[in-house]
C-alpha cells in the first residue's frame, strides 16, 4: 500500500514536530518516453546521509521512499515522493542502515545520477532531487523539470 505524502495527510500520521516533510505535485501520469542521452558509468542514485536520517526518524518498519516521475507540472515533468510499505522485484534500491530509497526503472531514467537530500529551510522542510544531470531546466518550485534532449 503506497501513501501519498501531502500536509493534509501529514497531520494524520506524523508527530507534531515531524509535520513539515515533503511537498508533493499531481498525479498525472507520465506519457512522454525517457530521455535520449544518460550519463554513463554513473551511480544510480545518490542518497545523503541527511536523507537517510530524516528517514529512520518517519517510517515505520518497512516502509521506504518511493521516488516516481510524472508528466505534469510547469515544465513537463515532476517528481512524486511518496513513503510505502512496497519494493518491486525491478525496483532499484539504495539502501543504508536498513532505510530505503526505490524508484521504478521507468522513473530512473529520468533522474539516473541524481542526488536525494533533505533540506531544512526557514518556510519548509523536504526531501528534494537536486544535481539531475538529465534535466535541462527546472521550476522554481523544485518539483518540475524538462529532460534533456
Amino acid at each position: 500500500m503506497q501513501r501519498l505524502i501531502t500536509s493534509k495527510t501529514l497531520a494524520n500520521w506524523l508527530p507534531t514536530a515531524s509535520r513539515r516533510l515533503l511537498a508533493s505535485s499531481s498525479s498525472t501520469s507520465m506519457s512522454s518516453g525517457a530521455p535520449s542521452a544518460a550519463p554513463s558509468g554513473s551511480k544510480p542514485l545518490i542518497v545523503t546521509e541527511r536523507a537517510f536520517k530524516r528517514l529512520q526518524t518517519i517510517t515505520q518498519p518497512g516502509e521506504v521512499l518511493r521516488i516516481v516521475v510524472e508528466g505534469g507540472g510547469c515544465s513537463g515533468f515532476e517528481y512524486k515522493l511518496d513513503l510505502d510499505n512496497k519494493v518491486n522485484d525491478d525496483d532499484e534500491v539504495v539502501e543504508n542502515e536498513g532505510q530505503k530509497v526505490v524508484v521504478d526503472k521507468m522513473s530512473l531514467e529520468f533522474i539516473r545520477g541524481s542526488t536525494i537530500d533533505y533540506t531544512q529551510e526557514m518556510m519548509r522542510s523536504a526531501f528534494r532531487i537536486t544535481d539531475n544531470p538529465l534535466a535541462d531546466k527546472g521550476c522554481s518550485c523544485g518539483s518540475s523539470f524538462s529532460v534533456k534532449l
